[in-house]
């Protein structure tokens, strides 16, 4: 009986130690929660400079022909938010995760174990993605209702480009951070690409009322493609065509980020 019930018993032990994918991201991400939410500058940036930016956006478009872009105030102020909280609450905040991490051995501990790489790198994304998915929804919410805007007239088009900006953003820190010696520089490297999209992606200013040259420049840049799928789910003003553009745009700069963090991404403190 004793013998029959031993291997009977192991099994029933392994079976109850396995581990899944998605049990050890979640754990991960419960840890990684924990150590966010003692980072005070980093809980500051990314919670709270996303809603007070959109009124500097406000303020702006007074000056701004907005009816001849086909635009109003809130189809302008909506994306322009959404952007914010994806740069602010997801980029700029992982770009510091994974550097801080990686500089305190807690990312080479973590290969020692169970977890593959990719797992260490969602699960300590998930917290600020998810933070940053319940932002751009408060955030909408919050600009749909402040400035009068109607229910979007292509939600599957908004959808899509807020998933695709976050899994964007957290491909892009995770390639930055590649390139980021320590934590104090990892508040500086995300700053050209946080500046260039403010700028050039039509959060500030929309693509419409730039040249045409200087648009079409803008078209190829990171988060454009996001900004113009949410703002187009709102409108609905976007054809087939472009919105299949902006996709193929968004996919693409995740792939060549996907890329880079395979080629470049370091596991140890960079000496």
């Amino acid at each position: 009986m004793s013998a029959t019930d031993t291997p009977a018993r192991a099994k029933r032990s392994a079976g109850t130690a396995t581990t899944t994918p998605i049990s050890r991201m979640t754990a991960l991400a419960r840890a990684e929660l924990i150590l966010l939410g003692r980072n005070k500058g980093t809980v500051f940036a990314s919670l709270f400079v996303p809603f007070v930016l959109p009124f500097s956006v406000r303020a702006g478009a007074e000056e701004m022909d907005l009816a001849g872009a086909g635009l109003t105030l809130g189809t302008l102020v909506l994306p322009a938010a959404v952007g914010f909280s994806l740069l602010f609450a997801v980029y700029s905040a992982l770009v510091g995760v994974f550097v801080v991490r990686r500089e305190e051995l807690v990312l080479k501990r973590l290969r020692t174990g169970e977890l593959r790489d990719v797992e260490i790198l969602g699960g300590s994304a998930l917290p600020a993605v998810l933070g940053g998915l319940v932002q751009s929804l408060l955030l909408a919410v919050g600009c749909a209702a402040l400035l009068d805007l109607s229910a979007p007239s292509a939600p599957h088009l908004a959808v899509v480009g807020l998933l695709l900006g976050l899994v964007l953003c957290a491909a892009l820190a995770a390639a930055t951070a590649s390139f980021t010696r320590t934590g104090e520089s990892a508040q500086v490297t995300p700053l050209p690409v946080m500046f260039v999209s403010m700028a050039g992606s039509g959060l500030f200013f929309p693509l419409d009322l730039l040249p045409d040259t200087l648009a079409s420049v803008c078209e190829l840049l990171p988060l454009t493609p996001v900004i113009t799928l949410v703002r187009g789910g709102w409108t609905g003003d976007l054809s087939a065509y472009e919105a299949l553009g902006a996709v193929a745009t968004a996919v693409a700069w995740t792939v060549l980020a996907v890329f880079a963090v395979r080629r470049w991404f370091r596991w140890e403190p960079r000496h």
